[in-house]
């Protein structure tokens, strides 16, 4: 499985609540916050739906 490093750049202040929902289930709480994360269908599909917030590396 391909490991991703996945960054927040963008502030969650303002944004719709569900896409909160789904940082906090990437374990992203603040800006800046980065976490590593095997990548999945499902993680791809989180990353599809706030990836305007996010920095997604391979690792």
């Amino acid at each position: 499985m391909e490991e991703v490093i996945v960054t927040q750049e963008r502030s969650s202040i303002g944004i719709i609540p569900v896409h909160k929902k789904t940082l906090i289930a990437l374990g992203l709480k603040k800006k800046g916050q980065s976490k590593k994360h095997k990548m999945t269908p499902q993680l791809k599909g989180m990353l599809q739906q706030v990836g305007y917030l996010l920095k997604v590396e391979k690792v």
